[in-house]
C-alpha cells in the first residue's frame, strides 16, 4: 500500500488535459452556434428566394410595408400589384414580404 502513496506523489499535480485546452472548447461552441443560427437562416432565405422567382400574376401578396395586393404584372426586379379597383402601384419584388394566406373554409 505504500508504494501506492509513493507513485501518486510523484504524479505531476499540473498535468495538461485534452479538455483543459480552450481549442477543444471553443471548436463545439462555433459548430453549435453554425447549427443553431447561421444555418436556419441559409434555410429561410433561399426558402424566400424561391418564393419570389415563383411569383405569377394572380399572386395575393403582402408587401413588407404591409400592404396587400393582387399581382397583375412582372417587369424583371418589379412587381405591378392591385390593391384597390382601378389602383395600382409598383413596387421592387424583394420588397415582397409573402404570400397571402388562403382564409379559412367554416
Amino acid at each position: 500500500m505504500p508504494e501506492c502513496l509513493a507513485l501518486l506523489a510523484q504524479a505531476p499535480a499540473g498535468g495538461s488535459s485534452v479538455l483543459g485546452n480552450p481549442i477543444f472548447l471553443i471548436i463545439p461552441m462555433f459548430a453549435l452556434l453554425y447549427f443553431m443560427m447561421i444555418m436556419p437562416q441559409q434555410r429561410r432565405q433561399k426558402k424566400i428566394a424561391a418564393m419570389l422567382q415563383d411569383l405569377k400574376n394572380g399572386d395575393k401578396v403582402i408587401t413588407n410595408g404591409g400592404i396587400y395586393g393582387t399581382i397583375v404584372g412582372l417587369e424583371g426586379d418589379t412587381v405591378q400589384l392591385r390593391i384597390a379597383e382601378q389602383v395600382k402601384i409598383k413596387i421592387a419584388r424583394h420588397a415582397i414580404g409573402g404570400l397571402q394566406a388562403d382564409p379559412k373554409e367554416s
